[in-house]
């Protein structure tokens, strides 16, 4: 029905279509002065008699050499348009927009998108979205090439969105639900219904490797962009430290940019929290092949969370060099985040009806409570070309994390008149991240079949050191919280506790023929796994030794070039547990676990408007303890359909969004009353939907409008206990402007505009967290 429709579009749009092309050829004359190229612009659409909008970010610091003579508007265009990276688009509708400059590079797997790591993906009409993304050792790829389905948030959207963090930017993805609570210090989320960054140990991807982004919580000052692959990624990525099967989070970092910027923000949260960000970008050189580009931030004051203080210190540099064959960079990331009152998700005994959500703004946690979580990360990163065709390229990072809190953990709801329990403790957590890696890409031709291969060598290892010293119970309520005094607890050792070591090996390769009609990508990856376990006295308690080989298959079918259809085969690996203390065969390691997704989709591209509907089946097993017996017994299974949309439906009017259903049930279980039940935190339906629209009547004047629903979700495997659904809206507005001639912009947007009280999520082992309250977001950003 989706084809039909789309089939029935086309024509229905094609006489318009045809007009605007005619009229490209006609003659004009014209006469524009120099002048900065967005309001160039707008006098030649005039002028010619066009129907003309974009993004006014797109040209923001570009200039135009003007207009002088008798050209026809295709010529015209080339000559305002040289040298600006940009280029102008013909719209289905007859109407035309503005949009990055995509080059087709032959003999590659990839549309318009250069193989170096430092030539990002276009932008997409519209602005928000990239046309592909990172695709791990694969490389930068279009998403219409991918065979996988993958979303790419720009820089753009992210400072529209006033997103401080990657959990706030990827509230716009129907397919990901953030599981960390406002007002908390970590941010995690299930990705098509599984977990990705519960545990002590970084889940995001940077750059393409895992090991370098922070432990906790990744912020936004130094991300160019953020991508999400949805399904497991053990081969494109490697084994995740966590050993997350539901898709992979990649932040690619900013880098220096063609054109100088200098750009500072200010901005306000409530109730009073206040920042302060800068941006630099310089190069140098001969040709201009050296390149620093630096991202500070600070942010303080109360947040609109009571008893609640939070500061941030965030400094990002980057230093690349591009010569013709050689290109390296380099990024060091430090940043620290403090509070005082942190937010806490809620546990519930068993047998208890859920009770009602307390507004946002109410804080259960002791004032006296505070936590510091410290992070510095660094990355080298490098490519040479030894031929046309060929690339070596490797990576060598890591990072350290340090978080300290004295605090009441994770409070218990003991009766429905929402009555808490908690165990104060002071709390110590240290790890440290090592990665590197090596490959080489090369592209070749057999015949009418061109190749595009990479193979691989990885390495990654952590070192976990965890202490606790636990005081007395504290007592309260969700409704109304009563204070207690502060115990005196020492501070804690932190002894070593674990130890981790991936290392792997992967070849893959994507042929092409018919002009790149037909894509199919194969690989496989050699991941080893080793760990160890230590007792308080620095012994090794369990030691697990192990490895599988995960495959990879994807087909892309492109029978026009507005279409194409996609399958994928991926498997995903998680560490195999040890049998726990408790279990009649205590310390026994079982093997690592396979997860197995099927997925086939398809996806339409409009040159300003895009739209994928993908089905998909993830299967992971799990260790259970039943019966006194620690086994693999488990099996969850999510089926789902994800529909996604985004670019600009009309001139000036853009929409994000999607509807994510799924489908999930525990297959196996070591308790039969438990066989064929819900797993916990998985909902039924997800759906986001954003809109913007450019005002006719005030230039620079955009208004938003956001909702984000969440069907209900089961807080315990026996289905007794469930969250009921809720939705969130959000509105906005921005301005667009020139001060002093200095580029500048005015954001406001109110989260949660009815102030609605709800609990948002459930983390894999059964917490919930309260739902954002309305919240007053302010900033103005300037173009120096």
């Amino acid at each position: 029905m989706l084809v039909i429709r789309s089939v029935l579009f086309s024509l229905v749009l094609s006489a318009a279509t045809m007009a605007a092309q005619l009229d490209a050829v006609a003659l004009h004359a014209y006469q524009i002065a120099p002048g900065p190229l967005g309001a160039t612009l707008s006098r030649f659409a005039v002028d010619a008699g066009i129907a003309l909008s974009f993004v006014p970010a797109l040209t923001e610091g570009l200039t135009s050499p003007g207009l002088s003579g008798t050209y026809s508007t295709q010529e015209a265009v080339n000559l305002l348009l040289a040298d600006s990276g940009l280029e102008m688009v013909l719209r289905s509708d007859g109407t035309y927009t503005l949009v990055q400059r995509r080059v087709t590079l032959e003999n590659t797997t990839v549309d318009g998108v250069d193989q170096r790591a430092y030539n990002l993906p276009p932008v997409y009409s519209g602005g928000q979205v990239a046309v592909g993304g990172r695709l791990g050792m694969l490389g930068n790829t279009d998403v219409m090439d991918a065979p996988f389905s993958v979303s790419t948030y720009t820089a753009a959207l992210i400072k529209d969105q006033q997103a401080t963090t990657v959990g706030d930017l990827l509230e716009r993805d129907s397919s990901v639900r953030s599981t960390g609570q406002t007002g908390g210090i970590v941010d995690s989320f299930f990705i098509r219904g599984f977990p990705v960054g519960e545990g002590n140990l970084g889940e995001l991807a940077f750059d393409g490797v895992y090991g370098v982004a922070s432990n906790y919580r990744v912020f936004t000052e130094y991300a160019e962009r953020v991508e999400v692959v949805k399904g497991p990624g053990a081969l494109l990525y490697g084994m995740s430290p966590n050993s997350a099967v539901g898709g992979v989070i990649n932040v690619v970092p900013k880098r220096s940019l063609e054109e100088d910027l200098t750009r500072y923000t200010a901005s306000y949260a409530q109730d009073a929290h206040l920042g302060n960000r800068i941006d630099i970008s310089r190069r140098f050189g001969e040709e201009r092949r050296f390149g620093v580009r630096f991202n500070g931030g600070v942010q303080q004051g109360d947040t609109v969370i009571e008893h609640q203080d939070r500061a941030v210190d965030i400094g990002a540099l980057s230093l690349d060099y591009q010569g013709e064959r050689l290109r390296t960079s380099l990024d060091l990331i430090a940043q620290e985040e403090t509070f005082d009152g942190a937010s806490r998700p809620f546990l519930i005994a068993a047998g208890i009806k859920i009770p009602d959500a307390a507004n946002g703004r109410t804080n259960v946690s002791q004032d006296w409570g505070w936590s510091k979580t410290r992070d510095k990360s660094a990355l080298l990163s490098g490519e040479y070309d030894l031929t046309d065709h060929l690339t070596v390229f490797g990576h060598a990072g890591g990072g350290r994390s340090a978080v300290a809190r004295l605090s009441d953990q994770t409070p218990s709801i003991v009766n429905s008149a929402g009555d808490t329990s908690s165990i104060p403790g002071y709390y110590r957590f240290e790890v440290q991240r090592y990665t590197v890696d090596a490959g080489a890409r090369l592209r070749f031709d057999t015949g009418p079949i061109s190749h595009s291969g990479t193979v691989q060598v990885t390495r990654y290892r952590d070192e976990l050191s965890r202490g606790i010293i636990s005081g007395a119970p504290v007592l309260s309520n969700i409704y109304h919280p009563s204070e207690s005094p502060k115990p005196s607890i020492p501070k804690p050792g932190a002894p070593k506790v674990s130890a981790s070591e991936l290392t792997g090996v992967a070849i893959a390769d994507t042929l092409s023929v018919l002009d790149q009609r037909v894509q199919v990508t194969l690989g496989l990856r050699k991941q080893t796994i080793e760990s160890n376990n230590y007792n308080a006295a620095g012994a090794v308690t369990s030691a697990y030794d192990d490895g599988k080989t995960t495959p990879l298959f994807g087909v892309v079918l492109k029978p026009w070039a507005h279409m194409a259809f996609y399958y994928n085969y991926l498997e995903g690996l998680s560490k195999g547990d040890v049998a726990p203390s408790n279990a009649s065969n205590a310390g026994e390691v079982f093997a690592p676990y396979v997860s197995k997704q099927h997925e086939v989709g398809i996806k339409f591209d409009y040159a300003t408007f895009m739209s994928t509907l993908a089905l998909f089946q993830i299967q992971k097993p799990s260790g259970e303890l039943a019966g006194g017996r620690f086994a693999v017994q488990g099996e969850q299974r999510n089926r789902g359909l994800e529909l996604n949309v985004f670019g600009e439906i009309a001139p000036g009017t853009r929409l994000l969004g999607g509807v994510t259903l799924l489908d999930a049930t525990l297959t196996r279980t070591g308790i039969a009353a438990n066989q064929g039940n819900t797993p916990v935190g998985v909902p039924k339906a997800q759906a986001n939907l954003w809109a913007e629209w450019d005002t006719p009547w005030v230039e620079g004047l955009t208004l938003t409008s956001g909702a984000i629903y969440t069907a209900s979700q089961y807080v315990d495997q026996a289905n007794t206990q469930q969250l009921d659904p809720w939705t969130r809206f959000d509105i906005g507005a921005r301005y667009t402007t020139r001060i002093v001639e200095r580029p500048t912009t005015f954001r406001a947007t109110v989260q949660n505009v009815f102030d609605r009280e709800y609990w948002s999520g459930v983390a894999s082992y059964g917490a919930f967290s309260q739902g954002s309250p309305r919240t007053l977001l302010l900033s103005a950003t300037v173009d120096f």
